[in-house]
C-alpha cells in the first residue's frame, strides 16, 4: 500500500517556475514508476510525465518538453516535477500517481493517486 501526498502548487506569473513534490508513504514506493497528471477545469485528465523506478528513464508529453523535468529521490520516497517557463495553459490541478509498470502510468492505469495540488498561471 502506498499513500501519495502532493505539495508545491500555487499562483505564479507566466514565465515563472514551480516545483511540485509528491511524498510517498509506504515501503514499496521505490518499486513504482511514478507519473504526473493534470486536469484543467472542464477538461479531461491529461498525462504529463513519467519516471521509472530507478530514475533513469523518463517520458514527457510534447507540450511540456524542455520546460518540465520529472525526477525522484527514492531515499526520501519523493518524486518531483520542476516546472519552468510556465504558461497560462498549464493551469490545472496536478496529480501524482504510481504503477508498477512504466507504460501503465502513460495509460493512466495507476494503482495509487494523490489528492492533487492546484497550479495557477496568470498571464
Amino acid at each position: 500500500q502506498v499513500q501519495l501526498v502532493e505539495s508545491g502548487g500555487g499562483l505564479v506569473q507566466a514565465g515563472g517556475s514551480l516545483r511540485l513534490s509528491c511524498a510517498g508513504f509506504g515501503r514499496t514506493f521505490s518499486m513504482y514508476a511514478m507519473g504526473w497528471f493534470r486536469q484543467a477545469p472542464g477538461k479531461e485528465r491529461e498525462f504529463v510525465a513519467v519516471i521509472n523506478w530507478s530514475g533513469d528513464d523518463t517520458y514527457y508529453i510534447d507540450s511540456v518538453k524542455g520546460r518540465f523535468t520529472i525526477s525522484r529521490d527514492n531515499a526520501k520516497n519523493t518524486v518531483y516535477l520542476q516546472m519552468n517557463g510556465l504558461k497560462p495553459e498549464d493551469t490545472a490541478v496536478y496529480y501524482c500517481a504510481g504503477a508498477i509498470r512504466f507504460d501503465r502510468v502513460k495509460r493512466h492505469d495507476c494503482d495509487y493517486w494523490g489528492q492533487g495540488t492546484q497550479v495557477t498561471v496568470s498571464s
